[in-house]
C-alpha cells in the first residue's frame, strides 16, 4: 500500500531552536509555476512510498534548494519523490527550517542541519513500517539543499539538540549521498552568496565559514556521493562539486561526478533539456550499483 502525501511532523514534542511569532509560513507559486514555501514554522517529511512489489528497499531523504531563503518544494522536491518511486525507491521530502526566519531564536547556522539529522533518524525510526531497508538510507539535495545534504554527510555526528524521542537514539549518517548542483562551500571565490547570507550572515567569522564548508569536513567515514553539476552554472559554480570530489578523493570514498557543458542551474529533473535530461538515469545506475 502506498503512502503517497503521508506528511508527518518532523518534531514531536517543540521545534528546537524556536520561539513563537506572528511570523506563517508563505507557500505561492513562482512566475514559473513553482511551489515556493518561505517561513517554515513547522517541518515535516512528506513520504512518497513505492508498492511493495516494486520496492527495492531505498529510501531517499530530499532536501530542496532554495538559497537558504525559500524552498522550491514540487521542483526539487515532491517531483523528484514521485521519480524516485516509479524505480521502486521511497522518496522523503523534508520541509526545513530556513535561518533567516525571526521564529528561530539562535545558533540559525544549525537550524537546518538540526531539521535534516532529526529527518533521516525518523525515517530510520519508520523504516520497517515503510518496507526500508536499513543501511540503504540515503540523501539527496539540490543547490542549498545539496549544502544541507552534504552538511549532514559531514557532520553527522554532531550534537545540535537535545533527544526528544527513541528515533533520536538513532545515527543520523546516510548511507549515501547524491548532491545536485550543490552549495558546499561558504568561502570565497566559489560560495553561493545568497546561501552564506541567509546562513551566517554577512560578517561571519572564519571559524564559522570553515564549518560550514564542508570540503574541510570530510573524512574516510564521509558515505559514498554522486555528484552532479554544468559547467555554465553562473548561480553556483561547479567549483564546489569539484571541491567536494577532490576531497572525497584524497579520503578514498567512492564518488561518481558528472559535469554536463550546459545546463545551468536549478535544472532539477531536466526534462525538456535533450543533453541533461538523462542525469536520472546516470543516478539510478548508480543506486543499484550500491547494492
Amino acid at each position: 500500500m502506498s503512502a503517497q502525501n503521508n506528511i508527518l511532523p518532523l518534531w514531536p514534542k517543540s521545534v528546537p531552536n524556536q520561539k513563537e511569532t506572528a511570523e506563517k509560513e508563505v507557500v505561492e507559486l513562482t512566475e514559473d509555476g513553482i511551489v515556493w514555501i518561505t517561513n517554515v514554522q513547522k517541518p515535516t517529511l512528506e513520504v512518497y512510498l513505492p508498492t511493495k512489489r516494486t520496492a527495492t528497499g531505498q529510501a531517499v531523504v530530499i532536501f530542496p534548494g532554495g538559497g537558504y531563503h525559500g524552498l522550491a518544494y514540487d521542483w526539487e522536491g515532491t517531483d523528484i519523490a514521485k521519480a524516485l518511486n516509479a524505480k521502486g525507491i521511497a522518496g522523503i521530502v523534508v520541509k526545513y527550517r530556513l535561518p533567516w526566519s525571526k521564529s528561530i531564536t539562535k545558533d540559525k547556522n544549525v537550524v537546518p542541519l538540526q531539521d535534516a539529522q532529526r529527518a533521516i533518524r525518523l525515517v530510520r525510526s519508520n523504516a520497517k513500517e515503510w518496507n526500508i531497508a536499513l543501511g540503504k538510507i540515503g540523501i539527496m539535495g539540490f543547490s542549498a539543499g545539496g549544502h544541507l545534504a552534504s552538511t549532514l554527510g559531514t557532520h553527522y555526528k554532531d550534537k545540535v539538540y537535545e533527544p526528544q524521542d527513541d528515533a533520536d537514539d538513532l545515527s543520523a549518517r546516510p548511507d549515501f549521498m547524491a548532491l545536485i548542483y550543490p552549495v558546499i562551500t561558504l568561502g570565497a571565490p566559489s560560495t553561493h552568496s545568497g546561501s552564506r547570507a541567509s546562513l551566517i550572515g554577512d560578517n561571519p567569522t572564519e571559524a564559522e565559514v570553515d564549518y560550514l564548508s564542508n570540503q574541510k569536513h570530510v573524512n574516510k567515514e564521509t558515505p559514498p556521493t554522486f555528484l552532479l553539476h554544468a559547467m555554465d552554472d553562473d548561480a553556483v559554480p561547479v567549483e564546489n562539486t569539484t571541491l567536494f570530489f577532490y576531497a572525497l578523493r584524497k579520503h578514498k570514498v567512492p564518488a561518481t561526478m558528472h559535469v554536463y557543458p550546459t545546463g545551468g542551474h536549478g535544472f532539477a529533473l531536466a526534462l525538456h533539456d535533450e543533453k541533461l535530461k538523462n542525469w536520472t538515469n546516470l543516478l539510478f545506475d548508480w543506486l543499484e550499483d550500491l547494492d
